[in-house]
C-alpha cells in the first residue's frame, strides 16, 4: 500500500516554511491504519520485545495497537508534568528551546527490551531523549519504529547506534 497518498500535506505549519505531515488522514482510513499497525508489528516480530513505548500523543496511537498485536505491554512517554506516580525524566534541546520527556520508574523491569514507536522521525532529539531515559532504568532499547520519516532532517543520524525502521521517507 502506498501509503504516502494517504499522509496529508498541510504548507506552513505550525510556522511559515514547514510541510506538516498530517496523519489524520491515514488513521481515519481503516485499510491504511490497519497497514500501518500490520507493517510495523511484522517488523517487530521475532525481535524478543518486552514492551512497546509510544511517544506521546501519537506514539500512543500507533504503539498501543502493536504491543496489543505483540501480546506485549504498552509505555507511555509523556511530556513533562503529566505522569501520576514517581517518574525518571529527562530534558533535551529543541531548535527553539528545551524539552521534557519522562516515565514511570515502575514501567519496566531492568533488562526488559523495549521498542520505541512514534508517527515521525525528524531531527531524532525526542526519540534519543527517549532512548537515554530507558537505558537510565536498565531497560535494553530493541530500536524504534516510525510511519514517517523525514530524511533531510538526519535524524536517523542521530540515532545511528541503534536499529530504525520506517514505512514511508520523504525526501525534502
Amino acid at each position: 500500500m502506498d501509503i504516502r497518498n494517504i499522509i496529508r500535506n498541510v504548507p506552513d505549519f505550525p510556522i511559515k516554511g514547514i510541510q506538516f505531515k498530517d496523519i489524520t488522514t491515514l488513521l481515519k482510513d481503516k485499510e491504511a491504519f490497519r497497514y500501518c499497525v500490520d507493517q510495523i508489528t511484522q517488523h517487530c516480530k521475532g525481535l524478543n520485545i518486552d514492551y512497546i513505548a509510544g511517544i506521546e500523543a501519537r506514539g500512543f496511537i500507533i504503539g498501543a495497537p502493536v504491543a496489543y498485536s505483540l501480546d506485549v505491554g504498552f509505555i507511555p512517554i509523556r511530556k513533562g508534568g503529566r505522569l501520576p506516580y514517581k517518574v525518571e525524566k529527562i530534558t533535551y534541546q529543541l531548535e527553539y528551546g528545551e524539552s521534557i520527556v519522562e516515565i514511570h520508574q515502575d514501567a519496566f523491569q531492568k533488562g526488559n527490551r523495549i521498542m520505541v514507536v512514534d508517527d515521525l522521525l525528524a531531527t531524532g532529539g525526542t526519540t534519543l531523549a527517549v532512548f537515554q531515559l530507558i537505558e537510565r532504568l536498565g531497560g535494553v532499547v530493541v530500536g524504534a519504529d516510525f510511519i514517517i520519516e523525514l530524511e533531510m532532517l538526519q535524524g536517523r543520524e542521530k540515532l545511528k547506534n541503534y536499529p530504525v525502521f520506517s514505512l514511508v521517507k520523504y525526501k525534502i
